[in-house]
């Protein structure tokens, strides 16, 4: 692509990091994509998860200093749930960051398992609990 094209495109529409509607009522973001008739390609996505998880990665190893040392399945338990939950609502499973700290992930499976969030996930859930006591899944 010519690059005082892509310049020119960015200087008319600006840069918006949040969805926004433009003035055609369009939910929109970045340099002017419309999301609602365009939408994003599978690569995009593919790209935009990369990111996300790089993201909730450092946010467990800046919050939880026993992250590193974890088994990487248990590893992707708990960025599974930053992922889905946010950094502020994993640090919300204070049991369940507590036991597996302790290394206690029996314990730590129930506590996942004892919440409104497994039974808004139902089988992730699930499977995630399986992970965290060792058990290993497809």
């Amino acid at each position: 692509m010519r690059e005082t094209l892509v310049q020119q495109i960015q200087r008319h529409e600006g840069l918006r990091l949040k969805p926004y509607y433009c003035t055609a009522g369009k939910l929109t973001i970045g340099y002017g994509r419309n999301l609602e008739d365009v939408g994003i390609t599978a690569h995009e996505a593919a790209f935009l998860l990369t990111g996300d998880l790089m993201r909730c990665e450092d946010d467990c190893l800046h919050a939880f200093p026993w992250f590193a040392d974890l088994s990487e399945p248990r590893q992707h338990v708990m960025l599974n749930m930053c992922f889905n939950l946010g950094l502020a609502g994993l640090k919300k499973f204070a049991k369940f960051l507590t036991a597996v700290e302790l290394g206690n992930y029996d314990t730590a499976a129930d506590e996942m398992l004892d919440s409104l969030w497994a039974k808004q996930v139902k089988s992730r859930a699930l499977e995630l609990a399986q992970m965290m006591r060792g058990i290993e899944t497809v």
